[in-house]
């Protein structure tokens, strides 16, 4: 399987799924919610990080979302969100991740005139996890959600300007909310694509089908990695093991055709 590969699995459902991961060669994204940062025992997620390492596996993991949001104006709201990124970095660091995915809490009919606000205050959250990024030799990455543009994530990560900070682009994502050309979107990142979403939608609602079964024409991001001299890593977010088992088939053809771009880390 391409070392670049890796697969969405609920942290809750580890134990379910850790056979079928080992058995094919499957590295996992795990998605942390509250209560798995808030019931599991450290020595717990050292097991799951060195179970995977034991048989060569690395792994990402998804931070907690839900009514998150490192730009909120309503400073408990930032407070809340500080204290499950702390408790997420430190999951990370036992589980051994190399990369952390988060949302960035911004949407655009939430904020309407506000955006300065938000983007002075998300400017502000940011620097104490970069640093903590530095020690523990994680990529931290942002993913689009209900963004039109990538011009908000873009000014975010370039104003920052930290080489372990990036993007996550979600392809479907994209195809549901935004309104620029998956080209120029892309293009747009130059440089700091670190990781990628993929799935398939029909366009009304974040299905999470597998790559080929919905409406979204994956032909332009195959075209842009292979420009890149490095492919960023990604994950198939399939919600059922029969749809994971479509992408990964429909993945392995296209893989040949990135190969050439695939480096050493």
């Amino acid at each position: 399987m391409n070392p670049k590969l890796h697969v969405h699995v609920p942290f809750r459902h580890i134990e379910q799924y850790l056979p079928l991961l080992l058995e094919h060669g499957l590295q996992p994204e795990l998605a942390l919610q509250a209560a798995d940062l808030d019931n599991t025992q450290d020595d717990y997620f050292l097991n799951i990080g060195a179970r995977l390492r034991k048989r060569g596996l690395a792994l990402t993991v998804h931070a907690p979302f839900m009514d998150l949001n490192p730009g909120a104006v309503e400073p408990m709201v930032r407070q809340a969100t500080r204290h499950r990124y702390t408790q997420t970095f430190a999951a990370a660091e036992k589980l051994g991740a190399r990369l952390i995915v988060f949302h960035p809490g911004y949407d655009p009919w939430h904020y309407g005139s506000q955006v300065r606000q938000w983007q002075e205050l998300a400017l502000d959250f940011w620097p104490e996890f970069l640093h903590r990024a530095e020690d523990s030799g994680m990529r931290l990455v942002l993913e689009n959600i209900y963004d039109r543009s990538s011009r908000l994530l873009c000014w975010l990560v370039q104003t920052l300007d930290h080489p372990l900070f990036g993007h996550c682009f979600d392809i479907g994502h994209w195809a549901l909310f935004g309104n620029q050309p998956l080209a120029t979107w892309l293009q747009q990142l130059d440089g700091r694509l670190f990781h990628l979403h993929l799935h398939d939608n029909r366009g009304r609602n974040d299905d999470h089908l597998p790559i080929g079964q919905g409406k979204i024409d994956f032909a332009p991001l195959w075209t842009h990695l292979r420009t890149l001299s490095r492919l960023p890593t990604m994950t198939l977010e399939a919600h059922s093991v029969n749809h994971l088992l479509h992408s990964l088939a429909v993945f392995e053809t296209i893989l040949p055709t990135l190969h050439r771009s695939v480096q050493p880390e």
